[in-house]
């Protein structure tokens, strides 16, 4: 059964190069013809497409949830299992009538399977099945009964799943302590494209842009290919984001309030805490989300945090010298800080928005939080332009207070085994980076700080992380270590 995969936006677009975790990789899917359950869960970045790239012709049978209708109150089982009928249907399974419940659904599809059975390989496939699993209506317990009863004892038998749904992935299926306990033969999980990935994206769609731009474009719209597809060869970066975006039959228009109900269970208070999190650059600890929007910090609190930092949209991290209960929780989308940011405050309809303020100093000063943002993104490729990728290292924010450094922070800190210790400054600048007087100050003041608080037994190392590099003059000699945008598209 394949992991959790969401995929934002529409299916059955050009999504064939996926990437994938380390839990499994669209290879594995076929090493196995028989006695497989799979799960593939992830943000909206093409599970589907993958599924249909590598079982084309092969899939027995297949369906897939319908999205759950806003606000209902009743009937939501009744139109799943209705629409599980039409599938069979679809397929040739006569049934005198629709199923009743989730269990006689399971049975009508395991008599077909067994009459229709010559020897060869049958493949099945659920999608989106957060969304079968509503309200009273032990989905999970028709699933298990299917799987443990029938489906594990057949050889030839294969049976993909997949969920929009990350949180609901892990906990019903990946981490299922009941009958589904350890079932699973491989997970997948997909995630979005990194810079180098969505280079290669472009070069086949044809849409010809620096690596300058394709950073800003990640800025905004990060590396979910479906929104990457929307981009139209031969126009500039500016003129593409004012046609997704900001034109009057914008592309991804309604994206954003369609994305939450997609993605989970609970959309108004993730939606609420996304925007919440977008209003500060270091985040916000549990219990200060808990305050500020009126939640009780009980299991809701912490399913809604779990499920934020499973979709991707935000991660946790433990500020450099606090305790884990102190552990912040950040968000990283871009599309949803893009949004947020510029497409939720009235301003004039403008269709050429971007392209008309792109220099303006509201914008100017967003890249600068976003370009950190797409750091953190990037850990393993900063690493390995350090040539520390196999050295074990821990990455965090410093957080001072009022009396160290001046109540401002540290980008970026890496911590490493082999006691070193990256204190990395970034900067986004359209040209080289030049360090004043000032500046080299400043950071020798926050290196005697971080100096005093750690061990003395490690060095640690100025690091900038910039757009083309640093300009060399009497102060430049305080980075030890430079990292440009090209590091980034390396890997």
């Amino acid at each position: 059964m394949p992991a959790n995969n969401k995929v934002r936006g529409k299916e059955g677009r050009n999504h064939d190069r996926k990437r994938t975790g380390k839990t499994g990789t669209p290879a594995q899917i076929s090493e196995k013809e028989s006695g497989v359950y799979r799960c593939l869960r992830s943000l909206p970045v093409g599970k589907t497409f993958l599924i249909d790239k590598t079982f084309a012709g092969k899939i027995t049978f297949r369906h897939t949830g319908i999205s759950p209708v806003p606000d209902a109150k009743t009937g939501e089982m009744s139109r799943q299992l209705k629409q599980f009928h039409f599938s069979m249907q679809r397929y040739g399974i006569k049934t005198e009538h629709c199923p009743a419940s989730w269990m006689e659904a399971f049975f009508m599809l395991e008599t077909w399977l067994e009459k229709i059975d010559d020897g060869s390989r049958q493949v099945v496939f659920l999608d989106e099945l957060p969304w079968l699993d509503t309200p009273r209506s032990h989905f999970v317990s028709a699933l298990e009964s299917f799987w443990n009863n029938w489906g594990c004892h057949r050889d030839n038998l294969m049976l993909i799943v997949c969920g929009s749904s990350c949180s609901w992935m892990a906990d019903q299926l990946i981490n299922n302590h009941g009958g589904l306990y350890n079932r699973l033969t491989c997970q997948i999980r997909l995630a979005p494209f990194n810079l180098k990935e969505c280079e290669l994206f472009f070069a086949e769609n044809q849409v010809r842009l620096s690596r300058y731009d394709i950073a800003q474009g990640y800025m905004i719209l990060g590396g979910i290919p479906y929104y990457l597809d929307c981009f139209e060869p031969g126009l500039s970066l500016a003129e593409n984001i004012d046609r997704i975006l900001f034109s009057r039959k914008a592309m991804l228009k309604d994206e954003y309030e369609s994305l939450f109900p997609a993605m989970f269970n609970n959309p108004a208070v993730i939606k609420a805490m996304v925007r919440l999190l977008a209003a500060s650059r270091s985040g916000y600890t549990r219990n200060e989300i808990a305050g500020k929007l009126g939640f009780s910090s009980g299991g809701t609190l912490s399913q809604s945090l779990k499920s934020l930092v499973e979709s991707d949209l935000a991660v946790r991290y433990v500020p450099f010298g606090k305790k884990k209960s102190e552990a912040r929780y950040k968000l990283t989308d871009p599309f949803c800080l893009f949004w947020i940011h510029f497409m939720e405050e009235p301003h004039k309809p403008d269709e050429h928005y971007w392209t008309n303020n792109r220099n303006a100093p509201r914008i100017v000063s967003w890249r600068g939080l976003a370009f950190e943002n797409v750091c953190f993104q990037h850990i393993d490729q900063i690493k390995k332009a350090l040539d520390i990728y196999g050295v074990q290292t821990s990455q965090s924010a410093w957080i001072g207070s009022d009396d160290e450094l001046g109540g401002t922070q540290i980008d970026l800190l890496l911590d490493r085994a082999d006691r070193v210790v990256n204190m990395c400054e970034i900067k986004y600048h359209g040209g080289l980076f030049s360090v004043d007087k000032g500046y080299y100050q400043v950071l020798s003041n926050r290196q005697m700080i971080l100096a005093a608080k750690i061990s003395p037994r490690k060095v640690i190392r100025h690091t900038l992380i910039t757009t083309y590099g640093l300009a060399r003059n009497e102060y430049s000699g305080v980075f030890s270590d430079v990292i440009t945008l090209d590091d980034w598209f390396t890997c």
